[in-house]
């Protein structure tokens, strides 16, 4: 994994370089509480997903010889998706090691943008840092992470640097608040980095707070061995790693948690109010906000991250009412 440190000025350059290609997603206005957040459509990318940023600005700062040996993902969906869609434009072979129990939209929309789904069993406790490991070193291959990866970060980080001009183009200063869902924290680290005077706030599933507690303990504590079974699959990572880290402790005092029950009122709430589908782990930053968990700012912004669920698992969503 290369050394290189993500950087603002990188954040600058991403964020040129996804604007060439990717329409921005609206930045949406939300009454809570009597007061007004704005909410970031990245479900509504193309892949249905913000990580189509960071896998673009990596994939398209590979130098030709890299190209040619084409690139390994890590990912339960989201990235997989934004690798391949990147791969596919760009020409280079992709292969994406993804869990067995990933959600059956996200596989058969990976394989359907022309990458290699090579399965892993997570379940079962098998490494998927080991597996990629060993597909780079037999093939050559460039490995993206899914957010331990300087590129990845700046990439996610163009997201913040949209929310700044949208908030702009309405007569406002930048965002003092951002609240995001949180895996591994690339996304949120981007933001950090993106929008150093607002407040950011990572939001976890229930049972999957790793970053919440290593930023409570000073130090990066993996995901218990219990950890639950989550519907916030886009989520599930075992834990940050240093070069997110890194960001995190100095930006982010705190992480919120999100039940089960809080991310489903999320996503009835986005549908009815926003017409926004939302999976899960795409409604947990929202969550945490219906449900009061963060103070609100002034120019509260809050980050949609993803759209990508199962039609007959929404439709079981909506017509719940817990």
């Amino acid at each position: 994994m290369t050394q290189r440190t993500p950087t603002p000025e990188g954040i600058a350059l991403a964020a040129r370089k996804v604007a060439e290609i990717l329409p921005r997603t609206p930045l949406l206005p939300l009454e809570v509480d009597g007061r007004t957040i704005w909410c970031k459509a990245e479900s509504l990318q193309p892949v249905g997903a913000f990580k189509i940023r960071g896998a673009w600005y990596r994939l398209s700062a590979l130098n030709d010889e890299e190209r040619a040996c084409g690139v390994v993902g890590v990912s339960s969906g989201n990235h997989a998706q934004g690798v391949a869609w990147a791969a596919r434009r760009l020409g280079i072979r992709a292969a994406i090691v993804m869990p067995v129990d990933a959600p059956e939209v996200k596989l058969s929309n990976t394989r359907a943008l022309g990458a290699e789904v090579v399965l892993y069993d997570r379940p079962g406790g098998e490494d998927r840092d080991e597996v990629s490991q060993a597909l780079c070193a037999e093939r050559g291959a460039t490995l993206v992470h899914a957010y331990a990866d300087p590129w990845v970060i700046e990439g996610q980080g163009s997201t913040g640097l949209e929310i700044a001009a949208q908030l702009a183009e309405q007569g406002l200063a930048g965002p003092d608040l951002i609240v995001a869902p949180c895996g591994g924290g690339g996304l949120t680290a981007g933001l950090a980095l993106a929008c150093p005077d607002a407040r950011i706030v990572p939001v976890e599933p229930e049972g999957w707070d790793d970053v919440c507690r290593s930023l409570a303990a000073g130090t990066i504590v993996p995901v218990g061995p219990d950890a639950p079974p989550t519907a916030c699959d886009a989520l599930q990572t075992p834990a940050t790693w240093p070069i997110n880290f890194a960001i995190l402790k100095d930006r982010c005092p705190f992480g919120l948690v999100a039940t089960p029950a809080e991310v489903r009122a999320a996503q009835r709430l986005a549908f009815a109010k926003l017409r926004l589908v939302l999976e899960p782990g795409g409604a947990a930053a929202l969550a945490a906000v219906l449900a009061g968990k963060v103070e609100l700012g002034e120019r509260s912004a809050v980050i949609l991250s993803g759209g990508n669920t199962d039609a007959a698992a929404f439709a079981k969503v909506l017509s719940s009412r817990d």
